[in-house]
Formats: structure tokens, sequence, C-alpha cells
């Protein structure tokens, strides 16, 4: 019959406390896991970039000072990563007449770098002041970075002539229309150091009207060269070549005119030294 039958149910086994307790530490672990790793992103994201920058990186160069730079950048003890303004800083670094270009760079969360590329002289020219005459450098943009003698003056650099100067102060530009002259000594000196070194001096011919051309005169040969103002490598290599030629015959032109494109000239015979 039906009631002589009993059901009964699976009795499953208790779960065992040591696997409660593993649990229990484990969510323990992961809390605290949570807590710590929070606290480091609060400190990373949040504090950090507020507190004073711990590492300050400067290629400063003679003349311009680590101390100067930061100054200048309005960098101090106190300037964390959150408050350095790069583009002002920039700006500011690029305005002082010894530097050509300024970086400001920010490294997450407490580091910054500040490279600066300094003026390089491409030519100099005398200047007649008060007190007698002054060597004028300048670089590629024509800005006067460094008057008178002393350390750090390049070497061999092409003189120009013809120039005049009001006020011969660092930080003075030449203007924009010997741009192109400045440009092709620097490429020049950059190329072939060896083939700008023969020449002394870069006369400035002012034309009547408008412009200028140039009057080349060669370190060891007593020659005017005249051209329009497009001095480039090779028209300079050119010159030189023809002199080299000149020299070999035994025969030297006073000057030589290149402005139409074709060099035009008078030979003289040389001194046989008999």
């Amino acid at each position: 019959m039906a009631g002589d039958f009993i059901y009964s149910e699976d009795v499953l086994p208790a779960r065992p406390s040591a696997s409660r307790g593993f649990e229990r530490g484990l969510k323990r672990l992961i809390i605290i896991a949570a807590v710590i790793l929070g606290a480091e992103c609060i400190w990373l994201f949040v504090v950090s970039p507020c507190m004073p920058l711990s590492t300050v990186e400067v290629n400063a160069f003679p003349g311009f000072e680590r101390e100067a730079v930061l100054e200048m950048a309005g960098i101090g003890e106190d300037t964390s990563w959150l408050t350095v303004n790069v583009a002002a800083a920039e700006k500011a670094l690029s305005t002082y007449y010894l530097v050509e270009s300024a970086r400001v760079i920010k490294r997450f969360p407490d580091r910054l770098r500040i490279y600066l590329e300094p003026r390089q002289a491409v030519a100099l020219a005398l200047a007649e002041t008060p007190g007698g005459i002054l060597p004028v450098y300048f670089d590629r943009e024509g800005v006067i970075f460094k008057t008178g003698g002393g350390d750090g003056v390049p070497q061999n650099l092409p003189v120009i002539s013809g120039l005049v100067f009001e006020q011969p102060v660092p930080g003075a530009r030449l203007p924009a229309a010997f741009g192109s002259l400045l440009e092709a000594l620097e490429k020049i000196g950059a190329s072939s150091p060896e083939l700008l070194g023969a020449v002394s001096e870069i006369r400035i011919n002012r034309k009547p009207f408008d412009g200028f051309d140039l009057i080349l005169y060669p370190l060891h040969n007593p020659v005017k060269v005249r051209l329009e103002n497009n001095l480039n490598e090779d028209t300079l290599r050119y010159v030189m070549l023809m002199l080299d030629v000149f020299k070999s015959k035994n025969s030297m032109p006073g000057e030589i005119d290149f402005r139409s494109g074709l060099a035009s000239y008078t030979v003289k015979e040389a001194p046989s030294g008999n």
C-alpha cells in the first residue's frame, strides 16, 4: 500500500567551516587591496600633481644659467605639475635674446624638462660706436645676440660690411631684407664650412632705388666678386673654382661680375715676381 512507502530526502553534507573561513579571508584581502589601490590612485592623480616638482631638468648654457632659466619660466620651489603653464613658460623663455627656441615638457605626475636652443652666429659685423669698433654677432634670423669679444666667440665667421647700426645692442634685429642672405650663410656654413671660410668679407652694396647686391672679397685673392642677392653654395663654389683657374694661368682679374648670370671680367697679368 501507499502507506508502506517512506520517502526520504537526501541529506547534503554541511559546508566545512574551513571553506567559509577561506572565503572571508579572501574577501578581506580584496577589500584591503582595493583600499591600497584607491589610496595609491588618490596619491598619484590627486596629491602628487599638487605637490612641488620632484625633478626639474634644464639644459642651460653659458650666459643663461639654470637659476635664470627657472626664474624667467616662472618656476619656483613651490611650483607643482598642476600649476606649470607650459605655453606661458615657453613664450617667456623665447623672448630672451640668447634663446632661439624653447620647449617645456611636463612629465606626470611631478617632473619637468626644459629644452633651450641657443642662437648660433652665422656672421659678424663691425659697428662704429663712441667707444670704438665693436664686433656684433647675429644669427640666421638677424638677431644680434652678442657684442664684443670674450669667450664663446665663434671663429672663422664671414664679416658683413655695409650695415649701419643705430644701436648695436643684444636683442636688436636686422631688417627682414637680409634674411635670405643670413639663411644662405647658415646653410653654407653647415654643409661646407671650409668654403665659407675662404671668404673674408661680404659687403652689402645698396642699389640706388631698392634692394641690394653683394660684393665678395676672397680670403687669399685681391679680387672683388659681384653677385646678386642670391648667394648659395653652388655659386660660391663656382666662384672659387674660377679663381683657382685664373691663379693657375698666372692671371687675375680685378673684378668678376656675376650679376647678369654670366661671369664678366677683365684679366690683367699677375706680377711675375722677377
